[in-house]
C-alpha cells in the first residue's frame, strides 16, 4: 500500500508539473502572440528602395499573420492586388528611390507574373530605378525582370532560355497492375482532366490545345525579352532553338543581361543611384511592408467597390482551407456583398481551375441575384477555366491578362471500380442485397453495367448542356458558336477575346475602374471579400478538420514532397467527389 501511494502521489505531482508547464507555454504564446500583434501595428516600417521578391507565392488575397513571431515572414502577407497598388503608390512616393526585383524561381502563374511586370513598368514611368539581380533565374522570372532597367546575374549563376514544355505522368498501366479500373464519362473531345487515368499518352486533341496555350505564353514571353534586349521575337526565339544560353557570359554577350556581378557590386550600383556613402547600409522595404502602410489609403467616403476573391478549386459545402471556393462560404459573402447598400458594383477576381459542378451552378446563381442589384464585372486570374468560366460567364463584362488560361467549357465524371483489386489481392469480396435496380449507385464494389454506364454519361451530358445554355445567354453568343469554342478547350486571354469568351485584356485595377464607370462612381473605397484572415485562423481551423497530428504531418509531407504533393491533393479531391459530375482541370497543366 506504501508503494501504491508513493507511486500515486509521484504521479499526481508530475501531471501538475505537466499541466503548470502546458498552461505556462499556452499562456507565453498568448503573450507573444498578443505583443507580436500589438509591436507589427506601432511599428513604424522604413526605407526607400521597395523589395519585390519573386520566390514568394503571391496570393489573390492579402493575409495577416499573427504567428510572424514563429517564422521569418511578415505580420502581413500582401495580395496581388494590394502589391499592384503599392507599386502604384511608390511611383509617386519621394521617399521610394527605386525598385529591387529578388530574382529566383517563381511558384506564381503566368498571369499574376503578367501583372506584377505589368505594375513595375509603370512604377518605372516615374523615372526611378528598377534592377533586378539573380543567382539562378528563371523563364518565369526572366519575364517579370525585363521591366527592370538593368538585369544583373551572378558570375557563377545560371539562368534560362530554353522553351516551354508541358509534362503529363499518366497512370493507366499503374491501374492496370493494380486491378484498379476506372469508370470515366466525359463531354468535349477536348475535355483532357480524365485522360491521365485513360490513356497512356497525350491524345491528339490534348497535344492541339496545349500547342496552342504554350506559343499564345511564348509570344507574350518573345516580346518581353525581345523588349529589354532591344532585339526581335525571332531572334530571341533562335536562342531558345539552338540552345545558346549555356552559362552566364552568354546571357551577357546576347544583351539578355546588363552585366554578370555578385550581390555587393549590385548593391554598391544601388548606392550610387541613392547617394548612400561608404558603409552606410541600404535601406530596403518589403512590398508587404510598404503594403502594410498603404492598404486602407485608397478613397475615402462611403461608396465603395467590393472585390470578391474566388481562389482555388470549387467544392461543395464549407471552406476547409484557405485556397478553395466553398459554395456554403462563398455565397455568403456574395449575399453580404449583395445586401450592402454601400458598395454600387462588385468585381469577382478569379482565379479557380474549377471543381464540382454543383458547387458551381449554386455559385452563379447567387452572383446573378447580386447582378439584378449591382454591376458585376468579372477579373481573371492564372485560371478561369472549366468551373472557374462557369462561375464568370454571367457578367456584365470580362477582363483577362493575355496569359489567362480560361474557357475548358466541359464535364466529366469519374468512378473507381476496386472489385479485382480487393478480390485478388487482399482476398475481399463484396456481395449485397437491394430492393431497386439502382439502389447502391453510385458503386466502388463491382464494375457499372451498360445501363447504369448510360445513366452516369446522360448525367454528365446534361450538365454539360446547362453550362453551354449559361454560356450562350451571359455571353449573347449562338449555341452553335458555343460548341464550337467549347469541347473542353483550354484557351488563352488573348485568343479567348477574338472567340468572345472574354470582353478585354486588363489587370484587377482595369475591371475596377469599369465597375466604378458603370455604376457611375468617381470617389470610392475598395474593400474585399470575403474578409482577410488571419494565418492563426487558418491554422484552428485545420485542426478543427484534423486531429493536431494530422495536420501536422500533412504540413511536414507537403513541405518535403514540394510539387508532387499537389498530385497527392488532386488524387484525394477527385476520390471524395467519386461519381459527382465536375468542372475541373484536375492536372492544370504547368508550362514551364
Amino acid at each position: 500500500m506504501k508503494e501504491f501511494f508513493k507511486m500515486f502521489f509521484a504521479s499526481l505531482f508530475a501531471m501538475i508539473v505537466a499541466g503548470v508547464i502546458v498552461v505556462g507555454l499556452t499562456i507565453g504564446m498568448v503573450v507573444a502572440v498578443s505583443k507580436s500583434i500589438t509591436d507589427n501595428k506601432n511599428k513604424i516600417v522604413s526605407g526607400n528602395i521597395l523589395v519585390v521578391d519573386l520566390s514568394k507565392h503571391i496570393h489573390e488575397g492579402s493575409e495577416n499573420n499573427s504567428l510572424a513571431f514563429l517564422s521569418k515572414g511578415g505580420a502581413y502577407e500582401a495580395g496581388l492586388y494590394d502589391i499592384c497598388k503599392s507599386l502604384s503608390k511608390a511611383k509617386k512616393d519621394n521617399e521610394i528611390k527605386g525598385v529591387y526585383i529578388k530574382l529566383s524561381s517563381s511558384p506564381n502563374g503566368w498571369a499574376t507574373l503578367q501583372q506584377l511586370r505589368a505594375s513595375i513598368e509603370d512604377f518605372k514611368s516615374s523615372g526611378k530605378f528598377v534592377f533586378a539581380y539573380g543567382e539562378d533565374i528563371s523563364q518565369g522570372a526572366y519575364f517579370v525582370a525585363t521591366a527592370a532597367d538593368s538585369i544583373y546575374l551572378n558570375p557563377a549563376g545560371n539562368i534560362e532560355l530554353k522553351g516551354f514544355a508541358t509534362v503529363m505522368a499518366f497512370f493507366k498501366g499503374a491501374l492496370e497492375k493494380l486491378e484498379l479500373q476506372p469508370e470515366i464519362f466525359y463531354a468535349g473531345k477536348f475535355k483532357s482532366a480524365t485522360e491521365p487515368f485513360r490513356a497512356d499518352k497525350i491524345s491528339d486533341p490534348n497535344r492541339q490545345q496545349l500547342a496552342a496555350m504554350q506559343t499564345g505564353l511564348w509570344n507574350e514571353f518573345l516580346s518581353a525579352a525581345a523588349e529589354y534586349t532591344h532585339s526581335s521575337r525571332e531572334a530571341i526565339n533562335k536562342l531558345a532553338v539552338d540552345g545558346t544560353i549555356q552559362f552566364p557570359a552568354d546571357a551577357a554577350s546576347h544583351k539578355m543581361v546588363a552585366g554578370l556581378a555578385y550581390w555587393d557590386q549590385v548593391e554598391q550600383r544601388m548606392k550610387d543611384k541613392t547617394g548612400v556613402k561608404g558603409n552606410d547600409n541600404l535601406k530596403f522595404i518589403t512590398i508587404d511592408e510598404y503594403a502594410t502602410e498603404t492598404k486602407n489609403e485608397e478613397g475615402y467616403g462611403n461608396t465603395r467597390i467590393a472585390v470578391l476573391i474566388a481562389e482555388g478549386d470549387i467544392v461543395d459545402g464549407e471552406q476547409s482551407n484557405e485556397t478553395e471556393i466553398a459554395s456554403k462560404t462563398f455565397c455568403e459573402a456574395i449575399r453580404k456583398v449583395r445586401n450592402d447598400d454601400k458598395i454600387k458594383a462588385v468585381v469577382l477576381r478569379v482565379n479557380s481551375p474549377g471543381g464540382s459542378a454543383l458547387a458551381s451552378e449554386v455559385i452563379l446563381r447567387e452572383l446573378m441575384l447580386l447582378k439584378q442589384k449591382k454591376h458585376l464585372i468579372v477579373s481573371m486570374g492564372d485560371y478561369a477555366a472549366s468551373g472557374g468560366y462557369y462561375i464568370s460567364c454571367g457578367a456584365d463584362s470580362i477582363f483577362a491578362m493575355a496569359n489567362t488560361i480560361t474557357g475548358s467549357i466541359g464535364v466529366f465524371s469519374m468512378m473507381f471500380n476496386i472489385d479485382k483489386l480487393m478480390k485478388n489481392k487482399l482476398g475481399v469480396t463484396f456481395d449485397e442485397v437491394k430492393n431497386a435496380p439502382y439502389a447502391d449507385l453510385p458503386t466502388t464494389s463491382r464494375p457499372l453495367n451498360p445501363e447504369e454506364a448510360q445513366r452516369m454519361q446522360n448525367s454528365v451530358d446534361t450538365i454539360y448542356s446547362l453550362f453551354k445554355n449559361h454560356v450562350t445567354d451571359g455571353r449573347k453568343l449562338t449555341r452553335a458558336d458555343v460548341d464550337s469554342i467549347a469541347q473542353g478547350r483550354v484557351w488563352t486571354g488573348t485568343d479567348a477575346i477574338g472567340i468572345h469568351l472574354v470582353d478585354r485584356i486588363g489587370g484587377l485595377g482595369a475591371a475596377i475602374s469599369s465597375a466604378a464607370s458603370m455604376a457611375k462612381v468617381t470617389d470610392y473605397k475598395v474593400v474585399t471579400y470575403p474578409e482577410n484572415e488571419d494565418k492563426l485562423d487558418i491554422l484552428l481551423r485545420k485542426f478543427k478538420n484534423n486531429t493536431a497530428a494530422s495536420a501536422a504531418i500533412k504540413s511536414a509531407i507537403k513541405e518535403q514532397a514540394g510539387d508532387t504533393y499537389t498530385w497527392y491533393e488532386k488524387l484525394q479531391s477527385l476520390t471524395k467527389m467519386n461519381g459527382k459530375a465536375l468542372m475541373a482541370m484536375p492536372y492544370v497543366p504547368t508550362v514551364n
